[in-house]
């Protein structure tokens, strides 16, 4: 064990004088030091390696390996990359320092020794140690935290956007489909050089989450209107049309409480405008082309071709050739114009594997 629990620490010492390593090891036992002494550097780096020490006082000019050699070989090693190495040496010249810090090590003390030297700059080396690997300890505790808290967070808006979902029979597992066509169609599209910069990994896995929240608004529509079994008049359409804003602003005011949140931001996004069209007939702003929010213009893709797939009181289920041709060539409700075509593009390239994604996380007919 390199440190004990009373904060001693194990310090590998390597010289080939042994009047040298007499001196040092009087010097740093006095401290209370568990001291390993070490005439040359093969064997210096044999003993690391079966236990790694706290700190190296390493000597320069030695027969074999010397000690700029031995540095290199411990630096190339994961386990003891990180481990101060102070280097001694009876040469004053600056070039020989320079060479020294440039090789990895920390600090530099000249022969013949001075006590009070040697224990100033391990002192300080050890704790700089200590210090680094109690901040290492507290960014890995604080990654869990935050993996945990995001964990339960997503989890809870996912919860919340299928409890929504739930007040319709027919639109089962509608959220978990359009969660794996938005990673499908934005993995694709993130190799359109259109995109590149604005979709990589962290883009990808907020959309994901984020695209639960879609229809979230639609907790606030009341059942005759959402539950229909029949085309909706115009007055009822006019309200259903009110679920994109009622959903941004509930994401929205939590986000006021969140402001740093990409994925909430998104959310807000992707709530308001996944009804915007490419040609700018959709709602609620009646936006167009690059002015819609690319990942609600990859959620209307993903939306739709699910709707599309889905069989509703008032249609029939679409099978995924017939889905895919009203998508890409249009019927007299929809058509290619209201979508982005680069989107469009990537669910032409990847329609086959969203086919087999729908009918992996559709329940059969009863």
């Amino acid at each position: 064990m390199a440190e004990s629990d009373h904060g001693t620490a194990s310090i590998l010492v390597v010289d080939d004088t042994p009047v040298n390593l007499e001196i040092l090891l009087r010097t740093l036992k006095s401290r209370g030091h568990r001291v390993r002494p070490v005439l040359d550097g093969k064997v210096a780096l044999e003993a690391a390696r079966a236990e790694p020490p706290s700190l190296v006082l390493l000597d320069i000019h030695m027969p074999g390996m010397d000690g700029f050699q031995v540095c290199a070989e411990l630096k190339r090693d994961p386990r003891l990359a990180d481990i101060p190495v102070i280097f001694i040496s009876a040469n004053t010249e600056t070039a020989e320092k320079a060479q020294a810090y440039a090789a990895g090590g920390v600090d530099y003390v000249t022969k013949p020794f001075q006590v009070s030297e040697i224990h100033s700059r391990v002192e300080t080396h050890l704790k700089l140690r200590r210090l680094q690997t109690e901040l290492r300890q507290h960014q890995a505790r604080e990654q869990e935290l935050i993996a945990e808290l995001t964990g339960a967070h997503l989890a809870a808006i996912v919860a919340l956007a299928k409890l929504a979902e739930a007040r319709d029979p027919d639109a089962a597992r509608h959220v978990t489909r359009v969660q794996r066509f938005c990673r499908v169609l934005a993995t694709r599209l993130a190799q359109d050089g259109a995109y590149a910069g604005a979709i990589d990994e962290a883009f990808v896995d907020h959309l994901v989450f984020a695209s639960a929240l879609h229809d979230i608004g639609k907790g606030g529509i009341a059942d005759a209107i959402l539950l229909k079994p029949g085309p909706l008049g115009p007055p009822e359409k006019e309200v259903m049309k009110t679920h994109a804003v009622a959903g941004a602003e509930a994401i929205g005011a939590i986000l006021r409480d969140h402001p740093d949140s990409a994925l909430l931001r998104m959310g807000v996004e992707i709530a308001r405008s996944h009804h915007e069209c490419w040609d700018g007939t959709g709602y609620p702003d009646g936006s167009s082309g690059d002015a819609i929010p690319l990942a609600a213009r990859i959620v209307s893709v993903a939306e739709r071709y699910d709707a599309l797939r889905s069989k509703r009181p008032y249609k029939p289920a679409l099978d995924a050739a017939r889905a895919r041709a009203v998508l890409t060539e249009g019927d007299d409700r929809s058509g290619p114009r209201q979508l982005d075509p680069r989107v469009l593009a990537a669910f032409e390239a990847v329609h086959g594997e969203l086919a087999a994604i729908y009918e992996e996380l559709t329940p059969p007919a009863a």
